[in-house]
């Protein structure tokens, strides 16, 4: 290639680099695509179409872009994770697989891509191979506390498991760090209510949580206040003929976490017109960019047409990237979006909304169980914050319920599980569409699944999770306290 090709070359390349930051992803692929023809011995032109590729949802490309990128510079770890990605959208397990096995093979002694690839494999269903997997590690590294909480998510402990007395020694180390301390307790709490002993699980809980909050404080006050200025800023907003609709259609299924959104969403998404998009985040931080986040969000209802318009093009713009088919319906499960109903009420006509609802007392003991990444859901180490950010939540879907009376449906998810044909029919219906009988079989369908619930929604719906605030009723002291006389449904 002549030195002016070259500088032609690596113009076009900025170009394109540029398009990307600017958001043009069509313009920016088109280019990329013809420096593919020009110089398919350049890598980083395959990897910027691959990333590209991502952005824009065309999945396949992406998949042939990367591995072409990868066929030049095989052990480039950057390009085999990006790789691991693209092939994990479309469940190709076993180049994945393959993938991470040549990730590991670059540096057998690091655990973060052994303890990635037994990730996947809980994701994938594959819980037998993933425990293998975390076991092996854990043996060769004692000490590292993450990995027995990333293992107990998804698996049921003996009372003889040798991991729970290396699970004791690390918690008493002396020089255990608040991460390590948040780590291994929750995963001890896991190990003691799956051997049973219920008055071991509070304890160790109590523990996490309060590593948990020392490493990310909350403020109820400053959440309390972004909620409601959110709400606020959406007051007397009118619909308009106007509105865009979203390519696909979005169906968004709010509710607390473990609510049971991800039961929820699963059973809408085994529908054959809905492909699930799990917590994608897209709509709420699209409305933060445009309109304000929190406190300085705009009040809606002085906003002009064509600003609702821009909001449902960038959010479709930012939906491409979570597309993997063709289906005329993506869901989001989101937790926050319900912050926003009234401006997806207004913007997108065709959205449907979903509200899972459960008892406050399961959600309370459920969420004070589990990790959450590192600061989101900050209340959830206190008990009795959980219990005032629950009013909180059920206050706004009050508002929205008698603000937008025909545009959501609420479920209940003890319903659900009492009544799984008659309650997936419901869900169905609320999600407008026509019943098939494949969405009872959800838990078949396959595919990655990123969320706590990852076990559960492997399994038919079952209602032994019901109730189960009884086995800890004299640990919710701090809950009842806070909750007072509301009534719990």
């Amino acid at each position: 290639m002549t030195p002016a090709a070259q500088t032609a070359l690596k113009a076009t390349y900025e170009k394109a680099m540029s398009l990307t930051r600017e958001g043009s992803l069509d313009d920016a692929m088109a280019l990329l695509d013809g420096l593919a023809l020009q110089a398919p011995q350049i890598p980083e032109i395959q990897a910027q179409r691959a990333k590209v590729a991502a952005l824009c949802g065309h999945q396949d490309k992406r998949k042939s872009a990367i591995e072409a990128a990868l066929k030049l510079r095989p052990n480039d770890p950057a390009l085999l994770q990006e790789a691991i990605a693209a092939h994990s959208v479309q469940s190709n397990h076993s180049r994945v697989l393959e993938l991470y096995d040549a990730l590991i093979a670059l540096d057998p002694k690091a655990i973060k891509s052994q303890a990635d690839k037994a990730l996947y494999l809980q994701r994938a269903g594959d819980f037998d191979a993933s425990e293998r997997l975390f076991r092996k590690l854990l043996k060769k590294h004692p000490t590292e506390a993450e990995l027995y909480r990333m293992f107990a998510a998804t698996t049921r402990f003996k009372p003889n498991d040798p991991l729970i007395g290396a699970m004791r020694r690390l918690a008493k180390h002396p020089r255990l760090s608040q991460q390590g301390k948040m780590q291994v307790n929750f995963a001890l709490a896991k190990a003691m209510e799956d051997t049973k002993k219920t008055d071991q699980v509070f304890p160790h809980l109590k523990r996490a949580n309060a590593a948990q909050a020392s490493l990310w404080p909350d403020d109820p006050h400053a959440r309390q206040l972004e909620w409601q200025s959110v709400v606020d800023a959406q007051r007397d907003l009118k619909t308009t003929d106007s509105a865009t609709e979203t390519t696909p259609g979005l169906i968004f299924v709010t509710g607390l976490p473990r609510s049971g959104t991800t039961l929820a969403e699963q059973i809408i998404a085994s529908h054959s017109l809905v492909q699930a998009g799990g917590e994608i985040a897209t709509a709420l931080r699209t409305a933060y960019s445009l309109f304000g986040a929190g406190q300085e969000m705009m009040a809606l209802k002085d906003v002009g047409i064509d600003k609702f318009a821009a909001f449902a093009q960038q959010l479709e713009r930012q939906n491409r990237q979570h597309l993997t088919g063709s289906e005329a319906w993506l869901t989001d499960k989101s937790i926050m979006a319900f912050l926003i109903y009234g401006l997806l009420h207004t913007a997108l006509p065709n959205a449907r909304f979903v509200v899972v609802h459960r008892d406050p007392r399961d959600i309370a003991v459920s969420i004070f169980k589990n990790h959450f990444s590192g600061g989101t859901h900050r209340y959830a180490t206190d008990l009795a914050t959980i219990a005032h950010t629950t009013k909180l939540f059920r206050q706004i879907i009050r508002h929205w319920r008698n603000t937008l009376p025909d545009r959501f449906t609420e479920i209940h998810y003890e319903d659900l599980v009492r009544d799984p044909v008659g309650g997936s029919k419901a869900l169905i219906a609320a999600a407008g569409l026509d019943w098939e009988d494949q969405c009872l079989d959800f838990h078949q369908k396959g595919g990655s699944v990123k969320t706590l619930s990852l076990h559960q929604v492997r399994q038919p719906i079952y209602q032994s999770s019901a109730a189960a605030w009884r086995r800890y009723e004299s640990d919710l002291h701090p809950f009842f306290e806070a909750w007072g006389d509301t009534p719990w449904d």
